[in-house]
């Protein structure tokens, strides 16, 4: 491989867009990607104890891989979206996530063994892999410097859409258990037999809906400038932004790809001294998410309230309450990212994660009432809904140069999701040997660490272009 040409990137930013209705809507047809991922994310969260049920789980090890197969298929889209997004584009990767969406959430619904349940969880979690790599990767590379931190995190805005769409559905759904009810005539209820099903196939609407759209929006022009496709880069520059700002855009992008050598990107370059860094960040940032605990209130809501002393049909209405709380702070982070900045909302999520946290183990621990616990959850996920969740997801989309972006950003979202099935799969093992309290102290110990990582190490990349940001951190 040749050695980089030293060209020093562009400092000086692009002219404002004279227009951003069109790139909003290119960003709303993404952000669809991200609905699905969240409501598939999540549905399972209620449907779980219908299922167990239907096929017999009893042991830890079973309902902890029932809970996190999907993660393996996340695993599996998320390494192959970066190769499939530098060879065919980001567009056809987000059509082909949205065909598998719709796929897999039917005949995962429609599965009457439990080997098919996974199969078809595994080919859901492969379209949440490729939709989470992306969605917020294009979102980035067709977004003006300006307002970028709100397109990607409109995309974390619509992961919650789908994460409170999917708790409303399986509210709707799920019928009142009656109290007392014997375990074979629980096994022989609408829930068990047919509920569950219905939570999962109801997702099959919103991703035909987003197959069909994906068919209308454009290409990242940053990857057809890789392609020498300069005139239709320049055509939809010019949509987003109007002449002036696609002549500036179009300068400091091909600058940026003339700073590095010709030949395709690949994984050995994510290696590279100066872009190993990067990488690592990356891939820390991905793992604090994770290891924060709170897909822990979404995946396994039921039994942390469970345990807190709510009955059943109590359990699935505070899973509503939090996922309305969810919906509120990310609209609150939408308004605040790209005016506040990245490194401020960190750290704040960090230290409002942390505290709310280690006072919910302080609960368990001193029997507070399950109301205490309930405030300290949705506390916590306030917390994270406002900085965490987006703007991790804006970090990751931004830091990679251009060159290399499909490929650190498959490298990170791989490490998040590798992170969230070892948060997924243990959480049931370690729960019932340490208990519920003893799980959300260390889950506090971890943001409280979160904080120094964040502090030290996380680079302030508001209001700045994308190759502002690869000539800063890459000197």
């Amino acid at each position: 491989m040749h050695g980089p040409i030293t060209v020093e990137a562009p400092s000086v930013p692009s002219p404002p867009a004279e227009r951003t209705a069109y790139v909003w809507g290119i960003a709303v047809v993404a952000a669809l990607g991200g609905l699905l991922f969240g409501y598939d994310w999540v549905v399972i969260g209620g449907a779980r104890e219908f299922y167990e049920l239907y096929f017999h789980l009893t042991s830890t090890a079973a309902i902890g891989w029932a809970n996190s197969c999907a993660l393996l298929g996340c695993l599996i889209g998320s390494l192959s979206a970066g190769t499939l997004a530098v060879r065919y584009g980001r567009r056809r990767v987000l059509l082909i996530s949205a065909i598998l969406f719709a796929i897999s959430s039917a005949l995962t619904g429609w599965a009457f063994s439990f080997t098919g349940f996974i199969v078809w969880r595994i080919a859901g979690g492969i379209a949440i892999g490729l939709s989470s790599n992306v969605s917020p990767l294009y979102i980035a590379e067709i977004s003006p410097a300006a307002i970028r931190g709100r397109l990607v995190s409109l995309n974390q805005f619509a992961i919650v859409i789908g994460i409170l769409l999917a708790q409303i559905v399986n509210w709707i759904i799920a019928r009142p258990v009656p109290l007392g009810i014997t375990s074979q005539a629980a096994l022989q209820s609408w829930n068990v037999q047919y509920g569950w099903r219905w939570m999962f196939t109801a997702v099959v609407l919103p991703a035909i809906v987003f197959t069909i759209a994906s068919l209308f929006i454009p290409e990242s022009p940053r990857w057809l400038l890789t392609r020498s496709r300069d005139a239709e880069a320049r055509r939809i520059l010019t949509r987003v932004g109007g002449s002036a700002y696609a002549n500036a855009e179009l300068g400091n992008i091909e600058l940026s790809l003339l700073s590095t050598n010709s030949e395709k990107p690949s994984w050995s370059e994510l290696l590279r001294p100066g872009i190993l860094r990067i990488v690592l960040i990356g891939i820390a940032l991905a793992a604090l998410q994770q290891w924060t605990g709170i897909n822990t209130l979404f995946n396994y809501a039921a039994e942390v309230y469970r345990r807190a002393g709510y009955g059943t049909n109590e359990i699935l209405l505070n899973i509503v309450i939090t996922g309305v709380i969810n919906l509120v702070f990310t609209i609150l982070a939408m308004l605040l990212v790209d005016r506040i900045g990245r490194r401020p909302m960190m750290l704040f999520g960090c230290i409002g994660v942390g505290i709310s946290h280690l006072l919910c183990a302080f609960a368990y621990r001193a029997n507070w009432p399950g109301s205490a616990v309930l405030v300290l959850t949705l506390s916590a996920i306030a917390c994270y809904a406002l900085t965490l969740a987006p703007i991790t997801w804006v970090l990751i989309s931004e830091i990679f140069p251009n060159r290399v972006r499909s490929h650190g950003v498959s490298a990170a979202v791989s490490a998040l999701w590798i992170a969230s099935f070892i948060l997924t799969y243990t959480f049931p093992i370690l729960n019932s040997r340490f208990g519920t309290g003893n799980m959300f102290f260390g889950y506090g110990v971890i943001c409280l660490l979160g904080f120094v990582l964040v502090l030290l190490f996380v680079p302030e990349t508001r209001g700045r272009t994308l190759e502002q940001i690869e000539s800063n951190l890459t000197r």
